[in-house]
């Protein structure tokens, strides 16, 4: 397994905290799965493709049928090209036949978590997209630098960022070695009063958590 990167809750760099993430959503119907993950590396790798493949997972639980496909950017100038480069394309990530839906989504990591490194990490990811409250993403950042280096070091995080565009919104992805260590990682931190953040539950409007499995084109396995 990879050793993931410390968290202390000091800021980085500012050109690490430049950084900008998509995390892109696939929707296709059960008989297209195949041909629809199919289009993933060849839009990713394209020649005029901008930004890094990080990670690439199917669900199993939660809506099926569906595609996450996490990629980064130096920046957000990157970032946009590449969202040009989607918009203008009759065929973003493969033959439109084999989408029902695709949906781009822009977000900047929280500003003391270190850039997503691909590596061995855990056989299942879960992603987690919570609604905030309007107004509560310092606050629920605040929180966060408080209790996530104390989490980190027996749970690693992939990744904490917040939407760039839309309602307040976090999403943050976790790996883990199975969904029986998914249960018993966090009972046990919430036993020991590791987690959650201090006001986040109170901040949080509604959220999803998704359960995937890395596919074969993934960085993050």
């Amino acid at each position: 397994m990879s050793k993931p990167d410390v968290i202390t809750g000091d800021d980085l760099p500012q050109e690490q905290q430049r950084i900008r993430y998509e995390l892109a959503t696939l929707d296709f119907r059960l008989p297209d799965a195949d041909r629809a993950i199919a289009g993933i590396q060849p839009w990713v790798t394209s020649d005029d493709a901008r930004g890094e493949l990080l990670g690439a997972w199917q669900t199993e639980h939660g809506v099926l049928g569906r595609a996450y496909v996490l990629r980064g950017f130096v920046d957000q100038a990157e970032l946009d090209a590449e969202r040009s480069r989607a918009r203008s394309s009759t065929a973003p990530f493969g033959r439109p036949e084999h989408l029902c839906d695709l949906t781009l989504n822009s977000y900047a990591p929280f500003p003391f978590v270190p850039p997503v490194r691909p590596g061995l990490f855990g056989s299942v990811y879960e992603i987690r997209d919570y609604h905030l409250v309007p107004g509560g993403l310092p606050g629920t950042i605040d929180g966060w630098r408080q209790k996530l280096p104390g989490r980190h070091v027996v749970d690693p995080i992939t990744i904490v960022m917040y939407a760039l565009d839309g309602p307040d919104r976090i999403v943050h992805i976790w790996p883990f070695a199975g969904l029986d260590e998914r249960v018993e990682v966090r009972r046990r931190l919430v036993a020991e009063g590791k987690w959650p953040p201090p006001g986040g539950p109170e901040r949080i409007l509604h959220g999803t958590s998704t359960m995937a499995w890395p596919l074969p084109i993934s960085p993050l396995h």
